[in-house]
């Protein structure tokens, strides 16, 4: 039995070859690898032993030779492949261990050469890879360090390792060298300037029970590369599965407290990927008081983010509801909660919930990405929505200026606008939403059921709006003077900006253009 070893991941190859050459196996190897397991004593075969040929250009080539392939790829069932390896002295190699040089981890680094990049793309670890997992029948190939401990317990179990296991293991180094190729692909396809192919690759995280719903399957998968404020790196900490649709709404709730940094506290409560109830504060205790009664109701049943650490005091207020005067406190159900952290002491707090999720997800900033939307037969790519403009005087349109206190209500509601559904309008008064209108198809419809909403919490005066578009008529800047609204942000941009500034200034109502759109469709 022979075994080639050739891995630039040297994870646990020694005490591998160690057991391989204790079962009997004559070990070859390459010229780094032969160096590490001689010095831990294994005995090798140089692979220019095997081929009769030096290893050259500076290890360019050393593997891709008929005494290797030959080997490999020869059929033990098939007559005259048995003769052709006689007749040319070619033994069988019946294990390969191979892992490639590591170009992924080479393209990762800031200020890299493309000639640093060429060097580190793999030809004859791929080559051996493929040979030996064509064969599987009777070869076994292995190019996961976590599977050595599987190969060796089948081998002293079984004497060799089984069809099934070879044909598993089969599949697992195409997938290397395909996820292999797939990078180097990219990296020179980008480097060349050609874009008229998109590859992608994501492993799967996790199975789910169903879809949006119960009659679809589904499935979630995360990039390979980490990310920050993503659910797919975020640790579970307690709770039930996550469902599809508590991903989606969990995702839309970190979109919006990645808004926010981490210097002021602020709560968010999502329903349907829409903001129910927003609020900074001075605390998190107060940034999740002024989020809840933003929409008591709708929060029933919704998700829940911050960007501050849950302590015991934070976790006793989300687990039940703030009453009126008059009413009695009651238990309030939540599907899923997201923080950077708990304590100790939320946990057990929470424990006696065991079906609320409680995630912790890293907050560390994150370099642009890309965002996919698939559709029939296609699938959309756009950057990310990460851009939000600051709200500054200076964008003012109107003859009134914002006060200070307005300003800061403008800038919350601009970035909560953002991340609900277009046509988006948000109602906010001291740093907190009073109402929310998404998804209409009219702006009107969405401004009439924010500001309803903040009028039912008790707010009639001093308001301010956000839209996430512009106002196509006027219409929207009259009801709002009319009901409460002293302050607007919108983006700006319409044939008919005047009609909306002059209603403005009739009503004496500040506004600000941003010059910058967020629809979220």
């Amino acid at each position: 039995m022979r075994a080639i070893i050739s891995v630039s991941d040297k994870t646990g190859v020694v005490e591998f070859a160690k057991e391989l050459a204790l079962l009997g196996y004559e070990i070859i190897s390459t010229s780094g690898t032969m160096r590490a397991l001689q010095s831990a004593g294994v005995s090798v075969t140089n692979i220019s032993d095997v081929t009769g040929f030096p290893e050259i250009l500076g290890g360019r080539v050393k593997t891709l030779h008929p005494m290797v392939h030959g080997g490999l790829l020869a059929k033990r069932d098939d007559p005259e492949h048995l003769a052709e390896l006689k007749k040319n002295q070619v033994g069988f190699i019946d294990l390969v261990c191979v892992n490639l040089y590591p170009f992924v981890k080479t393209i990762e680094k800031e200020d890299v050469k493309i000639e640093e990049a060429i060097e580190n793309i793999d030809i004859g670890g791929p080559s051996m890879l493929r040979s030996a997992a064509k064969n599987y029948q009777s070869v076994t190939v292995v190019c996961d360090p976590s599977d050595y401990k599987m190969v060796i317990d089948e081998i002293k179990a079984k004497g060799d390792t089984t069809l099934e296991t070879r044909f598993k293991l089969s599949a697992k180094a195409y997938t290397h060298t395909a996820d292999y190729d797939a990078a180097i692909s990219t990296y020179m396809r980008e480097a060349a300037g050609l874009s008229e192919i998109l590859r992608l690759r994501f492993e799967q995280k996790q199975a789910l029970r169903y879809g949006e719903n119960p009659h679809q399957k589904a499935k979630f998968y995360r990039d390979a590369k980490d990310s920050s404020y993503s659910l797919a790196n975020a640790t579970q900490i307690q709770g039930k599965e996550l469902s599809y649709n508590n991903i989606q709404d969990a995702n839309a709730a970190l979109n919006i407290v990645r808004e926010f940094g981490t210097d002021i506290p602020f709560a968010v409560g999502l329903k349907h990927m829409n903001p129910c109830g927003a609020a900074i504060g001075n605390d998190l205790k107060e940034a999740w008081t002024k989020a809840y009664k933003g929409d008591p109701v709708s929060i029933f049943g919704g998700i829940v983010a911050t960007n501050q650490v849950i302590g015991q005091e934070e976790a006793k207020l989300m687990k039940y509801t703030i009453p009126k005067e008059g009413e009695e406190k009651a238990s309030l159900f939540l599907e899923v909660i997201l923080a950077p952290k708990f304590t100790e002491e939320a946990k057990t707090e929470f424990a006696e919930r065991k079906n609320v999720r409680l995630i912790e997800y890293t907050m560390e900033d994150s370099s642009k990405a890309s965002q996919y939307v698939s559709v029939n037969g296609g699938l959309l790519v756009q950057d990310q929505d990460s851009a939000t403009k600051e709200i500054v005087p200076e964008l003012t349109v109107t003859k009134v200026k914002p006060t200070k206190e307005q300003l800061s209500d403008l800038s919350f509601a601009w970035k909560i606008v953002k991340h609900v559904k277009s046509n988006a309008i948000v109602v906010v008064k001291d740093g907190a939403t009073l109402g929310v209108g998404a998804g209409q198809m009219n702006r009107i419809g969405s401004a009439k059921i924010a500001i309803e909403n903040a009028h039912q919490n008790g707010y009639k005066e001093g308001l301010v709006l956000g839209s996430d578009g512009f106002f196509p008529f006027g219409d929207t800047v009259l009801y709002a003077a009319e009901n409460g609204v002293v302050a607007i942000v919108q983006p700006g941009g319409s044939i008919r900006d005047k009609e909306s500034i002059d209603i403005a200034d009739e009503k004496k109502v500040s506004m600000l253009f941003t010059g910058m759109r967020h629809f979220k469709h």
